[in-house]
């Protein structure tokens, strides 16, 4: 049985959370490090080539979304069923999660595949950009079923309190891809090289290989869950309910992937060096800022999932207050780091080129101290899919991205005399105004009536569980 692990529902929040947080981030910032790498790959051949990366991003972006929204979906059920001792929903949710999670990743990359070429034209790219792109996000689209198959691994392993085990995945998968990636890039010898789209084949490599290890783990059940072959049989009922109740933060996170695009077209709108700059900061702020952010809010949704699952409504609550203080604290420190050191970073990932060097640390200097702003909503917003309130989520993220962030891009970039550091000024000053709805609607405490599993579940599973440690043999 995946322990509800009794250290993560009694004692210190703090320890609990941490023990939960620490390697979630850390899988989290390795993940983004195959980002990071092709940047900082990328990089050396040239403005253009990290142009064409960067308009990639929000497109590939957008379709994880979906895939990423459906697979919390099965997290929070497995959290809250570990809470509630039932070990054979939890192997049933696991196995019915990957199926579906799988087949929307060979639908959405299909469709992307073949929409590619639309896309980019639609984005305005120019002709030295689209050539690269064209080939990175088509491999990236045929990746898609592996990147979607080790998220829902990873969810699942979060789940049950078992998250250090992605990371070790992880982190071998990320020296193999800095290892390919120069030689896919740049070829060796009689081997060619493929330019942008190499580093896409790098990734799609290495992520096929994780995936591979992830579904083996699950089905050998050496970690404190297994799914059978039985449980990979679609359950038309679980499937529905599942997809019902991710598909709000499929919605959310789709709703932050679209404004990444329209971003990327304003962007786009100044130039390639703008596009550059802008792609190599948004390189820093997901890996320092948001990949954190979102790693504290896994494990706050972890953790307050089996909290409210074992009935512990009060003590989630207090996980999300404690989490908020610890996200905004950490990536406040984290934020003034990059803001003293923004020049030398951007010129890590381009070296060549002083104009982007000088954009992007621009970009940074001015979002990079409301990053703390960004890890308490994501914090609060953890507590929230842990009870089940996808539609708050959702909601949060529309007004975020729609009402405050694109309005007031646009506004200051194209009716004022600010011009592209107006869209970088539009970051900041969403992520502090949605911060404070965050906090009242937290505040207002109507997620603590949200429901996944019943009371008379719940204490079913508890008595059942009670009598069979009691028989159990000493």
């Amino acid at each position: 049985m995946p322990p509800s692990n009794d250290k993560l529902l009694e004692g210190p929040i703090l320890r609990s959370l941490l023990t939960l947080a620490v390697p979630i981030v850390l899988a989290n910032v390795l993940q983004s490090a195959y980002q990071i790498i092709d940047a900082f790959w990328v990089g050396r051949l040239g403005g253009a080539a990290v142009a064409a990366v960067s308009v990639s991003f929000p497109v590939m972006f957008l379709m994880v979304a979906v895939g990423a929204g459906l697979s919390i979906a099965g997290s929070t059920l497995i959290a809250q069923y570990v809470g509630a001792r039932n070990e054979k929903m939890v192997g049933h949710v696991a196995g019915q999660t990957l199926l579906m999670v799988v087949l929307a990743a060979i639908v959405l990359g299909a469709i992307g595949y073949a929409l590619a070429p639309l896309l980019l034209r639609l984005m305005g790219v120019g002709p030295d950009v689209y050539g690269g792109a064209l080939g990175f996000m088509r491999v990236s689209f045929l990746g898609l079923v592996f990147n979607f198959s080790f998220f829902v691994f990873q969810g699942i392993m979060r789940s049950i309190g078992r998250p250090a085990l992605p990371v070790y995945i992880v982190l071998g998968t990320v020296f193999l891809n800095f290892a390919l990636n120069p030689l896919m890039i740049f070829g060796w010898g009689p081997i060619p090289g493929h330019g942008v789209m190499g580093a896409a084949l790098t990734t799609l490599v290495t992520q096929c290989l994780a995936s591979l290890i992830g579904i083996a783990i699950l089905r050998r059940g050496a970690h404190g869950i297994h799914v059978h072959a039985a449980d990979l049989i679609p359950d038309f009922q679980h499937i529905k309910r599942a997809f019902f109740l991710g598909l709000p933060a499929s919605i959310d996170m789709s709703a932050r992937a679209l404004a990444l695009m329209v971003m990327t077209f304003l962007v786009t709108s100044f130039g390639t060096l703008s596009l550059a700059a802008y792609g190599v900061g948004g390189n820093v702020l997901q890996a320092v800022a948001i990949i954190p952010g979102i790693g504290l809010s896994i494990a706050v949704a972890a953790l307050a999932g089996q909290n409210i699952g074992a009935g512990k409504v009060d003590r989630a609550e207090r996980i999300g207050r404690l989490g908020a203080a610890l996200g905004f604290w950490v990536l406040t420190a984290f934020g003034l780091l990059v803001f003293l050191i923004a020049s030398p970073l951007i010129a890590f990932f381009v070296p060549n080129d002083a104009e982007v060097i000088a954009e992007g640390a621009r970009f940074l200097r001015i979002m990079a101290l409301s990053w703390g702003f960004y890890g308490a909503q994501f914090a609060l917003i953890g507590v929230f899919r842990a009870a089940g309130s996808m539609m708050v989520s959702m909601l949060l993220t529309v007004v975020s991205t729609w009402v405050l962030q694109l309005p007031v891009a646009y506004i200051l970039s194209k009716q004022t005399s600010l011009g592209v550091d107006g869209i970088y000024w539009s970051l900041p000053i969403s992520a502090v105004l949605i911060f404070f709805i965050t906090v009242a609607v937290f505040a207002k405490g109507d997620w603590r009536k949200k429901r996944l599993i019943g009371e008379e579940e719940r204490l079913m599973n508890r008595v059942t569980d009670e009598i069979l440690s009691d028989e159990s043999p000493r």
